[in-house]
């Protein structure tokens, strides 16, 4: 993240990656989130956060505010993601985006062995409590970068806080990290 970049946080939470953001690499932040408790946290932390849903209220930033938008830990939450990462893209020159990856080896396994829906430490919550309704891998996602004409600039898997090969990473990453750039 360059020094003093604008950065729209989206699913910001309670502030903690944004305050992380400005107290480390002096960034101008602001923030989204749904749950007006993580505002009111996120505020408190001296934060500009506004309470807003991703999947409507991104029509209202303006084009070209930030240099980059992130949505961390949030993509599968969203009802419209292909369209939120448009969004995110109109609205900054680059998105960096982070999501849980289903196709880890231990969520494959731990599907095949109990024939349920596994929880991880990173998804502790059960299948009928979660957030989460659009469950991606890396391949996925790569295809829907590719369907939607966005430039993948740079990606990274990790699993724990080991890096993992690209070529890898589908079924070794339990997490994904992509910087996305416009068509």
């Amino acid at each position: 993240m360059p020094e003093g970049a604008r950065v729209l946080d989206v699913g910001c939470s309670d502030g903690t990656l944004l305050a992380w953001l400005r107290d480390h690499r002096g960034v101008d932040g602001r923030g989204i989130e749904i749950d007006a408790e993580r505002v009111a946290r996120a505020v408190a932390r001296g934060l500009s956060v506004v309470q807003g849903d991703a999947d409507r209220d991104l029509a209202e930033f303006p084009s070209d505010s930030v240099d980059v938008a992130i949505l961390s830990e949030t993509l599968q939450a969203m009802h419209r993601p292909a369209r939120v990462l448009r969004e995110l893209l109109r609205i900054g020159a680059r998105a960096v985006v982070a999501f849980p990856n289903f196709g880890h080896w231990r969520v494959r396994l731990a599907l095949l062995a109990r024939g349920r829906m596994p929880a991880t430490p990173s998804l502790p919550a059960s299948w009928h409590e979660t957030e989460n309704i659009h469950l991606c891998t890396v391949a996925d996602f790569r295809a829907l970068a590719r369907e939607e004409g966005l430039r993948i600039l740079g990606e990274a898997h990790l699993a724990g806080w080991r890096r993992v090969p690209p070529a890898q990473a589908n079924w070794r990453a339990d997490h994904a990290l992509f910087v996305l750039g416009r068509p």
